[in-house]
């Protein structure tokens, strides 16, 4: 397979400076990470905040210089041979950045198109067809500014797109969505993955990651501590299950006794409704429950249920302290 991106043991450290600038630390946001991505497929970096997904992403898209390390897009180093990358790559923020609210989605994609420098005659068949593409053609010269979350998203991945890139980077691009935009969303990436487009993408969604990535980076600390598909990040952790237990929402639960529980990695509690959701991840479902149930002594359980680990469920596996 083709090669697109390849990083190779890259580091990168920040030097901040202490009170009134006596003492300066230094933080390594990236460490000794190393991944390399092919040429149309998406490809999600998921972690916590702090771990060095945006620092890696501005790296890769010329905006921030390594501090050591390789790394090369399209065969070229992102710092000192920027230029070579810049008219072949987008990148698109989450949220309502980026865009010109006053004015109308045309006119937005129209200068975006002669920062590129793109023909005259080619600007605007282009802009038909992307405005075509997300959706905006009958809304195409209103402003800006009078569109909802999901239509400003959606004009921000059309404007990504104005100087066909041969590789978009997304960062949280779902974020703020409501369950109706996001899903709009997703389909457009999907569409552009079918059409040969390059895609890598950050998310702390991990539903989107799941549905749309076709591998994963996980990354904790500034280094990948696991890359795969999907499919298979779960059945690496195939020793790992989820107990499910739904409680009559009339009580509060404390679990810290639990923390070093040999046999419990992580307890999440989620409310649904007037039901508290406990969801446990374990190695042993059986030792896990027997443990629980006294300490659930007097709450009223409707439901006990056992399943497999989920992407979540794995990437909390691998990012938990």
């Amino acid at each position: 397979m083709d090669k697109i991106i390849e990083i190779k043991n890259l580091v990168r450290d920040y030097t901040s400076s202490g009170f009134l600038r006596k003492k300066k630390e230094s933080i390594r946001a990236v460490n000794d990470l190393s991944l390399d991505i092919y040429r149309g497929e998406v490809f999600g970096l998921l972690g916590p905040n702090g771990a060095g997904k945006t620092t890696t992403i501005k790296i890769l898209t010329t905006l921030l210089a390594p501090t050591s390390g390789e790394v090369r897009v399209l065969g070229y180093r992102p710092f000192g041979e920027e230029k070579k990358i810049r008219p072949y790559i987008n990148f698109i923020y989450g949220g309502e950045r980026n865009l010109y609210w006053r004015v109308s989605a045309r006119d937005n994609l129209s200068y975006f198109s002669d920062l590129y420098k793109i023909d005259h005659r080619q600007k605007k068949k282009r802009i038909e067809e992307l405005l075509d593409m997300v959706g905006l053609t009958d809304r195409a010269d209103e402003k800006v500014e009078n569109y909802s979350k999901g239509m400003k998203q959606r004009l921000q991945i059309a404007r990504g797109l104005v100087n066909d890139p041969e590789i978009l980077f997304l960062d949280e691009p779902s974020i703020g969505l409501d369950p109706l935009g996001a899903k709009d969303l997703r389909d457009i990436i999907k569409k552009l993955s079918k059409n040969g487009k390059t895609i890598v993408l950050t998310t702390h969604y991990m539903y989107e990651a799941d549905e749309l990535c076709n591998r994963i980076a996980i990354v904790n600390k500034g280094s990948v501590v696991a890359l795969d598909s999907p499919d298979n990040l779960k059945k690496v952790n195939i020793d790992l299950s989820v107990i499910e237990i739904s409680i009559v929402n009339n009580v509060r639960l404390d679990f810290s006794s639990f923390i070093d529980h040999a046999h419990i990695h992580y307890i999440k509690q989620d409310y649904s409704e007037n039901l508290l959701i406990l969801r446990i991840q374990t190695n042993n479902p059986s030792i896990a429950l027997n443990d629980l149930m006294p300490f659930l002594k007097g709450t009223i359980i409707v439901n006990i249920e056992t399943k497999k680990a989920s992407l979540e469920d794995v990437y909390v596996n691998y990012v938990r302290e």
